[in-house]
């Protein structure tokens, strides 16, 4: 395959950093940073950019630093560990910036620099493995196009690494294991199977196991069937199959930021989407008037339940956006989403533009996904006024964004 020279010269989306080759072609080099002089080769080609791996840094960056893990750059969990922190920040925030632009058409975006995460290493509080064999247990390698056994993680919480150590499975049908540390240091183990058979398992030191359904509701078959998150001072019962976040330090940003845009006063109707265990919800109606939940997970709603006990002034509806926002009263104040990392539905951006909310603010996993969805809102009349991105996930490419969309009169 062909060798080539590189002057790398910014970042893009997913990890890699960009080099400008002969006749403009773009070449997308992972385990690189701008402003270095790299040899790399070639390993696929289409019309306007191509692929290529770092063969040899030959001028570094003075951000480029030691990776801490083993497995990194086989590994397809960490991208960023051969960049210095503030380097990594700076990063994500060119590609806010960038992906806002080209995706979105947003091109003077009042993008705010990315705020650090507390916690840059182990900070992960879920490891989510596939089994390699022999009842170990690893993650999908990009590079080698299988699962590989992990002997080290330094994102994640120690005591999962070392959980890890201890966990022996060895079932057929396995297809995922997630292994979750609560705030009260209570480990919990969730199987994914093909089938809804539990699988008979025992459990020889202090670990709960629970089974996740293909529906996302979970059953336990050893010990509790949830786990305790602290975000905010505040405590959070998640089950299994919702979605736990990573970084209960940067969701705290996350909270931080969301109650800066909303700016409420305790008159307001807030609705808001996707709400899963209520980790905002509780923040949000603390200072609302009214709020109303909307989550499709029916033990997402039971966490959310007990999780806001001491709240009288949520509504919960379970269903999906789409059929559900139809049904609200006419005049909303505030809108919040905080979606999965694939954005909205079509159908859920339309059921959004047509409740018509005075405010909204948009909690994206995925700034190509809110690029997206941000120029259907744009499109309906609202205007972009602040976007702040939020480092949940350090050592990677992942970047939260909280977004502020006012509704032109």
């Amino acid at each position: 395959m062909e060798k080539i020279t590189l002057d790398i010269t910014e970042m893009a989306h997913g990890g890699s950093a960009i080099g400008r080759a002969s006749r403009g072609r773009t070449v997308f080099v992972p385990l690189t940073i701008p402003g270095e002089k790299i040899r790399a080769q070639i390993v696929s080609e289409k019309n306007k950019y191509a692929q290529a791996e770092l063969v040899q840094v030959l001028q570094a960056s003075p951000e480029r630093v030691t990776p801490r893990c083993q497995h990194f750059a086989v590994c397809g969990g960490c991208h960023f560990q051969h960049m210095s922190y503030p380097a990594q920040l700076e990063a994500k925030e060119g590609v806010v910036r960038d992906q806002l632009a080209r995706l979105g058409g947003f091109r003077q975006a009042n993008v705010q620099p990315v705020l650090p995460n507390p916690e840059p290493w182990a900070y992960q509080v879920e490891m989510i493995l596939s089994p390699v064999g022999n009842g170990r247990l690893g993650y999908w390698s990009p590079v080698k196009h299988e699962v590989i056994p992990i002997e080290e993680c330094p994102i994640s919480r120690p005591e999962l690494v070392a959980l890890l150590h201890d966990v022996e499975l060895d079932l057929p049908g396995l297809r995922k294991l997630s292994l979750r540390v609560g705030d009260d240091e209570a480990l919990l183990a969730a199987i994914e199977v093909d089938g809804v058979e539990p699988p008979e398992l025992e459990a020889d030191f202090p670990v709960s196991v629970a089974i996740v359904l293909p529906d996302k509701t979970a059953a336990s078959l050893v010990g509790d069937l949830y786990s305790v998150q602290q975000v905010n001072g505040r405590d959070f019962r998640v089950s299994p199959g919702v979605e736990m976040t990573a970084s209960p330090a940067g969701m705290a940003l996350v909270v931080e930021t969301v109650l800066r845009y909303a700016a409420l006063t305790g008159e307001e109707n807030v609705i808001e989407l996707y709400s899963g265990a209520g980790t905002l919800t509780a923040f949000l109606a603390a200072q609302a008037g009214e709020l109303v939940a909307v989550e499709r997970n029916p033990d997402a709603v039971a966490d959310l339940a007990v999780n806001l006990d001491d709240l009288d002034n949520v509504n919960v509806f379970e269903g999906e956006v789409e059929a559900v926002l139809p049904l609200m009263p006419e005049s909303v104040e505030l809108m919040v989403a905080h979606p999965w990392a694939n954005g909205l539905s079509r159908k859920a951006v339309t059921a959004i533009i047509a409740a018509k909310p005075e405010r909204f603010v948009y909690v994206s996993s995925d700034v190509a996904t809110l690029a997206r969805d941000g120029r259907s809102l744009a499109k309906a009349g609202y205007q972009l006024t602040e976007v702040q991105p939020i480092d949940m996930r350090p050592q990677t490419f992942h970047i939260e964004t909280v977004s502020f969309w006012e509704r032109s009169s």
